[in-house]
């Protein structure tokens, strides 16, 4: 019975402290950059080509076109990864765009909601690439475990834009302006 008392005694503490890291830093905000040696154009179609998307987002399957026009404010999509060996999709919609400058997109899922910007600007004829994100968990446990998880979330972000830039410097597609 004194096993069961300590082992409650150690066990809440540290899940109402879990929960309350949810509740004192509910939202997950981060920015990252990236400069690409490669003109703005290139850089948008390359970013916006479905066919690219596995190259640079780690675990991409594939896009299901849900409703509205691909590409245009209002186009919403499932998006497919597999992440540790299962299979999850998070749905996308197109909040604003303007092409070879930004995208912006919110991303559901049952775990948690995002909002993302993807920005690109010309330097001197490379391209700097820019993007935020704010995300908040659906519920105390996703909230808790994102604030806990920050660092690793910004990193993989991190992580997408080295690919983006690996991806846009080695293409040899050619695209229609």
């Amino acid at each position: 019975m004194k096993f069961l008392k300590y082992t409650l005694g150690v066990l809440i503490p540290i899940t109402l402290l879990f929960l309350l890291i949810g509740v004192i830093k509910s939202e997950v905000s981060y920015d990252c950059d990236i400069l690409v040696d490669k003109s703005l154009a290139e850089s948008w179609a390359v970013s916006q080509d479905e066919d690219k998307m596995a190259e640079w987002l780690e675990g991409f399957q594939k896009i299901e076109h849900v409703s509205g026009t691909s590409n245009t404010v209002g186009a919403v999509a499932d998006v497919y990864f597999i992440t540790n060996g299962d299979e999850m999709s998070i749905r996308e919609t197109i909040t604003e765009i303007i092409p070879n400058e930004s995208v912006s997109m919110t991303f559901t899922s049952d775990f948690m909601n995002m909002d993302y910007t993807l920005r690109m600007k010309s330097e001197e004829g490379k391209t700097r690439i820019s993007s935020s994100t704010s995300a908040q968990g659906n519920g105390m446990f996703s909230r808790s475990l994102m604030a806990i998880m920050s660092g690793s979330i910004k990193a993989q972000e991190e992580t997408n834009l080295v690919n983006l830039k690996r991806t846009i410097e080695t293409n040899t597609k050619i695209y229609d302006p």
